[in-house]
This record gives C-alpha cells, structure tokens and sequence, in this order.
C-alpha cells in the first residue's frame, strides 16, 4: 500500500510520463493505467497484481515506488531458483489422460 508519509504521490493521468512508451512509440494512456490500477495484470500462474493507487479528492494517485512494486510483481524470477507454473486443470487433466493411455499401451 502506499504510504502518503514516505512516498511523492502524483496524479495517475502523470504516471505514463514515468513509463515507457507502448505500442506504435505511444505514451501508456491512462485508461489503460486505470486498468491496471481496477483490475490489474494477470500473471504467468493465475494470481493478478495491481497497481497501487489511492483515490485522492475524487481522482486516483500513485507514486514511483509503486510503479516499481507493480513491474517487480509481473518480473519473472530466472535462473535455477525459477518456480515451475502450475497448468490448468484442463492441462492437467489432458496430461492425465495421456499418461493413462501411456500406461495403457505398455500394459501396466
């Protein structure tokens, strides 16, 4: 959460001059930073991460640090510590599945 004590906030329409650009070399619209902030950013095993913001006088502000909490949460950790992504259960189930028929050809 952001701590208005420790952290410069700044009005959410200011945040995409802190990001870089997207598509076609265009700034981060701010419908785009409010979708972030409501709903957020699914990541690679299911759970969502949102930008933390606070609604201020009828508008919504954030600040730096969470901007960097927010693009820490959806960076992957790589290397041999990486957690595997846990599948679907569809994934999981076609997998089974799989396996039985394996299983079954060898005649276990």
């Amino acid at each position: 959460m952001i701590d208005m004590a420790h952290e410069k906030v700044f009005p959410l329409s200011k945040a995409s001059a802190f990001l870089p650009s997207s598509r076609l070399n265009k700034p981060v619209s701010l419908s785009c930073l409010h979708r972030w902030v409501l709903d957020g950013v699914k990541l690679a095993d299911g759970r969502r991460v949102r930008l933390e913001a606070l609604r201020l006088g009828g508008r919504w502000v954030t600040s730096l640090e969470a901007i960097q909490r927010f693009a820490e949460a959806q960076t992957p950790t790589l290397g041999n510590d990486q957690q595997p992504h846990s599948r679907t259960s569809k994934k999981r189930m076609t997998a089974a599945q799989r396996a039985e028929r394996e299983l079954e050809r060898i005649g276990v």
